[in-house]
Parts: structure tokens; C-alpha cells; sequence
């Protein structure tokens, strides 16, 4: 099944591979050294895709990747050689021109999955086993708040939209996001998304604010699209105040790094370890932890964040 509609006519020399609703990630690091991710790794665009598209070469990648930024409301030359921008309906692009980048202009381009997944469809397809299956029902019942990490690509967004369509039609679900990736069937769910500066430099509306917004709309079960700055601060309070069933996702390497990475975002909001690890252990009711091996994603481990003897945050296994 192929996207339809919703992409700017500035994606004309990539259109091949953004139509294709399999792509997730494209990666132009040259005219002929383009690459995919449909979800089981990387591999090289057909050359021919492109060629049909009217050509690709460095002046053509340079100049797409102009428009793209100016699209996003933002400006790439030589002074400011390295811009992200955040397009319509999700779409994340970053670029970076030379000499920053030795091999010619790069761009990476994340698009967001259109379809929406239901936990079922994570059992057939070995995401989720079983057992997890019935765990998370139980967690998602019990309204538990729940972090999902893993590495860049691990899956921890579409998963959390799964979660997030299980929850009760009863329930209001506020959503904050720096992109506005989640792609949740729920009918009350909400989403605020962050908005970059202008090119004058005003205008910004970072996390840490659509979280202290997001907590006067009344929401049943409040959600952090991505922790990854001073905003976990916020989310951890607003956590430990009766809103229970949240959720949120978090980049980690692996379970036991968990409490490594929430005490170094909580250091950029000015928290200190043990203030962390009180506010986590208690906010915090399951850590799922996606990885991806062999090409395949799927819930690696069960965690709970539990104090350890030297009152420090620490994570322990559950058995699903």
C-alpha cells in the first residue's frame, strides 16, 4: 500500500521511496549512495527509482534540501551548515552541507508510519510475545505508567500508539510531542507538538511548556512522546500528582542503562540523583525495553525501577 497524499510536491525527486509506506527512514548520503529502512535495517535504494524521478546529482540534492528546510520554516547555507526541520504530518529532516560534510550534502528523512498498528498485530508479527501480550493488557488496565526504551528505530513509538489505542474510549489521552509521530485509533486522543523558533529566533514552544499546558486540559492519562531533556522533571511531577496511566518513550541502549539515562536528563533540569530516583521509582510502574536483532524488533525485557542498597536508581527484571 502506497502513502497518498499529505507529502509536499519538494519530496518530487525522492516521490519513489515516500510513496512506498513500507520506508520509514531515507538517507541520502550522495547521488548514488541512497538508503532505506523498512523496518528490518538498512538497505540501498534501487538507482533506478531515483534516475526516474528526473535525475539526482549534488547540485539537485543541495538544492532539494534548500527547499526542504525553507519548507520547515527554517534556513541552510554555508554559516548554518546543519539544520533540522519538522515538515507537515510528521516528517522529520535533517541536512547537513559541506565542508561540514566531506562527501557532498546529506539528508536524512524520518516519515511517519501511516498506518495504526493494534497490540494483535504485534503478537503475529513476533513483536510481542504472548505472555507480553496479557502482561500489558493487565498494565494498560491497572493504569500503570509505563516508559518504553530501546535504540534509535526499536519500535518504542509505534508500540506506545498500540498501548495508547487499548485504553478506555472513556478516558482523555494528551499526547506531547516534539514531532507528532504517535498514530493512536482512540477517539478522545490529543496531540501537542513543540514549535521550533523563527528565523528571528522567537516563537519557541519547547516540551517543558506543552507539559505544564497539557496538565490544564484534564487529561486521563498523559503522554511524553520522547524524554530527552530538562521536561522529564515535569513529566516525573505531573506523574507523582493522580495521573496515572501515562506513558512515555525513552532512548537506551539496553535495560540496565535506564537509570543512567533518566538521571543525566534529570541533571539538565537541575535534579540530583536521589531526587531522580525517588520520583522515578515512584512515577514509573513497568519499563519496556525494545531491541532489534537480526533485522527483527521486539520486546527484549520487562523492568521495574526499583532504590538499591545505596538508596541509587536501579532496574530489576520481570518475567512476563
Amino acid at each position: 500500500m502506497g502513502r497518498t497524499g499529505g507529502y509536499p510536491d519538494e519530496f518530487a525527486q525522492l516521490a519513489p521511496l515516500v510513496a512506498d509506506s513500507t520506508i520509514t527512514d531515507i538517507f541520502v548520503n550522495g547521488p548514488d549512495n541512497v538508503w532505506i529502512d523498512r523496518g528490518a535495517g538498512l538497505e540501498r535504494a534501487a538507482g533506478d527509482q531515483l534516475r526516474a524521478s528526473g535525475g539526482f546529482d549534488e547540485p539537485s540534492i543541495r538544492a532539494l534540501a534548500v527547499r526542504l528546510m525553507d519548507l520547515g520554516g527554517r534556513h541552510i547555507d554555508e554559516t548554518t551548515p546543519c539544520v533540522d526541520a519538522r515538515l507537515a504530518d510528521g516528517i522529520r529532516v535533517h541536512a547537513v552541507l559541506p565542508p561540514i560534510s566531506s562527501a557532498g550534502t546529506l539528508l536524512s528523512v524520518r516519515l511517519p508510519r501511516l498506518d495504526r498498528w493494534r497490540l494483535a498485530q504485534f503478537v503475529e508479527q513476533g513483536f510481542v510475545s504472548s505472555a507480553q501480550r496479557r502482561m500489558l493488557g493487565e498494565l494498560i488496565a491497572a493504569r500503570k505508567n509505563l516508559l518504553i526504551t530501546g535504540a534509535g528505530g526499536t519500535g518504542k513509538t509505534t508500540l506506545l500508539s498500540a498501548i495508547l489505542t487499548e485504553a478506555s474510549p472513556a478516558e482523555r489521552i494528551v499526547a506531547i510531542e516534539d514531532i507528532a509521530e504517535l498514530r493512536v485509533d482512540h477517539p478522545q486522543f490529543v496531540s501537542l507538538q513543540t514549535r521550533q523558533p523563527n528565523i528571528e529566533g522567537t516563537g519557541e514552544i519547547d516540551l517543558t511548556r506543552l507539559v505544564r499546558e497539557a496538565l490544564r486540559m484534564r487529561p486521563d492519562r498523559l503522554v511524553l512522546g520522547e524524554c530527552r531533556g530538562a521536561e522529564i522533571r515535569d513529566l516525573l511531577a505531573a506523574l507523582n500528582t493522580g495521573h496515572d496511566g501515562g506513558a512515555g518513550t525513552l532512548h537506551a541502549n539496553s535495560l540496565v542503562d535506564v537509570p543512567a539515562r533518566l538521571e543525566a536528563l534529570g541533571a539538565l533540569a537541575g535534579m540530583t540523583a536521589t531526587a531522580v530516583a525517588r520520583q522515578a521509582v515512584s512515577a514509573i510502574g513497568m519499563v519496556l525495553h525494545l531491541e532489534q536483532t537480526s533485522g527483527v524488533r521486539h520486546v527484549a525485557q520487562f523492568g521495574r525501577l526499583v532504590l538499591d542498597s545505596s538508596a541509587m536508581l536501579a532496574v530489576e527484571n520481570v518475567t512476563a
